[in-house]
This record gives structure tokens, C-alpha cells and sequence, in this order.
């Protein structure tokens, strides 16, 4: 996006290309994500490869009920990995000739109150040290960036949740067209996918669960007890990489100082059961990169000095729907009285339109509008 005006940057990494290309996380992009990847010339692949879905099942014991989240908006999301994402991207600025130096080391960020901040770090064996007019910092959770700022700058909100998710990627054409969503007494599970031949599926697990406790064999089975469902059966094969994550929420606030900037990751955290991370983090992007250039252009930093809090406005928001999905599908403990309440909430969703809409509106991706 700063390239397209002529804007120069220099991106630094860390880890190696084939370590970022291969890393598998987030797979589902928003109706607003899918448009601006298309905007940005960067859709060809996402447009023959990913999966556009217009909806979701939500299952529990008994019954399954289908939200056309298409039909409730008119928006739909589409399934793509988002490892596939950053191919894309990588691709794009290589062949643009933008700065992208991998396997960089000891990077440090100075100065960050001053007109030209600066970082230091090593690449290639080689101290190097970047003048800058701003930084941006896209650095993840465990980052610099957030670190650097000084001490008393940020408030930080933290949630965390008494459970985690086991997710697994196998070989196994999906046998759902969209995902399922399940609630059941042992817990949570998710249906999803990444191709027609790639099944991605998640269950619920105690915080401390080892993923040494959870041998092929029994994931398969559970997978199979919580997605249950009349005539039909989870299609199984060989689990090629699997994994536990804790689930907690996060913001800070503000997302700057000085002329550091936080975006994504560095700056929150959301529980993955309403699908916002990646997308909230291309959000961020959507709403820094034009505030840049219209400091280059103009020389106002009104933009720039308004982008935390019109970022943390979708940012709550995705918390809030992130959590109430969260509350809604996973097996809260022993309190019988909030297991009733929650069958009570899917039973409002089958019933309500107006509820469905909500839940729709705000899966699928509130608009982009500058009040979002």
C-alpha cells in the first residue's frame, strides 16, 4: 500500500522465507480481507485456490442448524491459509524490488519520541543500523516493539480462558461443505478445512493439556463423538501436524508512542473461535497505511495521531464477538446453569433472524467504513 504511492520501506524478519511461507495459522478471510487483497493486485491465486463459503452449521446433540450468512448480509468469507496469504505477498513485493531482508538478528528500535527513529540489528552477519521516519511494528505478541515502549505508555487488558484448542491438519477431504461449529457436554469442536483434500479440525482441551496425552487414535475418536450427527461421520486420515493453543484475549492501548506504530498481533490478541486475527491485523493496515501517506503528502498527522483509536474501535468489537462465541460453544465446567443458558442462546439463533443477522454480520466482517 505505501509502495503504490511511492512511499519506501524496509521490512525486516526475522525468521527465514520457507519458515513464514510454511507456517501454518489463521484460514479464514473476511469479505473486506478478500476485497482488499484483490484491490491491492494480489487476489489471483486467492480467487483460483480459496473457498468461498456463505455460511455455517451450528451442531449440538441432536440438531444442526444452518445460518446462510450470504442470504443474513449479502458478504461471504472464503477459506485460505493464511500462510498462503504471505506467499502471496513475499511474491508481490520481491517483484517490486521492495526491501525484505529474512534471518535478521538482535534488532533493537531507538529514539522512538524523536523525528527519526532508528533500528539497529544484524543481517548476514553484518551490524546494520536503519534511519527511519516512522516504524511499524508487526512483530507479534512475543515482539520488541510493544516491549520497547517505555514503561507506564500502555494499559494492557489480558482475558484468559480456563481452556485451550488441539488442532490438527490431516489428510482427509472435509466432509462438510461449510463449517461446523459444535457445542457438546466434553467440549467444543470445530470442522474446518484448508482444501479440498486438507482438513483442518480443532477440539477443546484442559489448559493444561499435553499433546503427548492425545494420540492420533484418540483425537479421531472424540472428533467424531462432539461433531456426531445422524448418517454422517467425520472423514478421517493421516494427521500430518497437530498442535495445542492456549486461548486468552488481549489490547493494549494506545496502539503508538512516539512514531511507533502497533498492528496486529503486537497490539492484541483474540480467542481464534471468531475467526478475527488475521483479518483485524490486515485491518490495521487498511487504516496506518493511508494515514501515512497523507502525512508524506499533506504534512498533517491528524490521521496518524487518530489511527489507535479508530483501529481499537473494531478491535473491542471483534474482542466482544470473539468472546461471545467463545462463551456460547465451549464446555464452561460443571455450571449446569450456564449450560442451560447457552442452549438457550442456539435456540434463540434458530429462532431470531434479527439474532442470526448479528452473529452473520459480524463473522463474515463489519464494513470498512472509517466508523469500523
Amino acid at each position: 500500500m505505501l509502495q503504490r504511492a511511492g512511499i519506501q520501506s524496509v521490512v525486516l524478519e526475522c525468521r527465514s522465507r520457507a519458515y513464514v511461507e510454511q507456517r501454518v495459522r489463521a484460514g479464514l478471510l473476511e469479505h473486506n480481507t478478500v476485497e482488499l487483497l484483490h484491490e491491492l493486485g494480489v487476489g489471483e491465486r486467492l480467487a483460483r485456490e480459496g473457498l468461498e463459503h456463505h455460511g455455517i452449521y451450528l451442531r449440538q446433540p441432536g440438531r444442526t442448524q444452518y445460518l446462510d450468512m450470504f442470504e443474513l448480509t449479502g458478504r461471504a468469507i472464503t477459506i485460505y491459509g493464511q500462510q498462503e496469504v504471505v506467499k502471496d505477498l513475499i511474491a508481490a513485493r520481491v517483484a517490486a524490488g521492495g526491501a525484505l531482508h529474512f534471518e535478521v538478528a538482535d534488532v533493537a528500535v531507538h529514539d522512538l519520541d524523536s523525528e527519526h527513529p532508528h533500528i539497529t540489528y544484524v543481517h548476514a552477519g553484518e551490524p546494520q543500523e536503519l534511519h527511519c521516519d516512522l516504524i511499524a511494528g508487526c512483530d507479534g505478541f512475543h515482539g520488541i516493539c510493544r516491549q520497547s515502549i517505555p514503561t507506564g505508555v500502555l494499559t494492557e487488558h489480558e482475558y484468559v480462558y480456563p481452556f485451550s484448542w488441539l488442532g490438527i491438519l490431516a489428510e482427509a477431504a472435509p466432509a462438510t461443505e461449510e463449517l461446523i461449529y459444535a457445542w457438546h457436554e466434553h467440549g467444543f469442536a470445530l470442522y474446518s478445512m484448508r482444501s479440498p483434500r486438507i482438513s483442518r479440525l480443532y477440539l477443546q482441551v484442559p489448559a493444561d493439556e499435553l499433546i503427548e496425552d492425545w494420540p492420533d487414535e484418540r483425537i479421531w475418536a472424540e472428533l467424531q463423538v462432539r461433531l456426531a450427527s445422524e448418517d454422517w461421520q467425520v472423514n478421517e486420515g493421516p494427521i500430518f501436524e497437530k498442535g495445542i493453543t492456549p486461548m486468552r484475549s488481549f489490547v493494549c492501548e494506545p496502539l503508538h508512542h512516539g512514531n511507533l506504530f502497533l498492528l496486529g498481533d503486537a497490539a492484541h490478541i483474540v480467542p481464534p473461535t471468531g475467526a478475527k486475527g488475521l483479518n483485524l491485523a490486515l485491518n490495521d493496515v487498511r487504516l496506518l497505511a493511508p494515514a501515512i501517506v497523507d502525512w508524506c503528502e499533506s504534512g498533517s498527522r491528524a490521521s496518524l495521531d487518530s489511527y489507535s483509536q479508530t483501529a481499537l474501535r473494531r478491535v473491542w468489537r471483534a474482542q466482544d464477538f470473539s468472546n461471545y462465541m467463545t462463551q456460547l460453544l465451549h464446555n464452561l465446567g460443571d455450571d449446569r446453569f450456564q449450560r442451560r443458558l447457552q442452549l438457550a442462546r442456539l435456540d434463540y439463533l434458530a429462532r431470531s433472524r434479527a439474532a442470526a443477522r448479528s452473529l452473520a454480520e459480524n463473522y463474515v466482517g463489519l464494513p470498512a467504513a472509517p466508523d469500523f
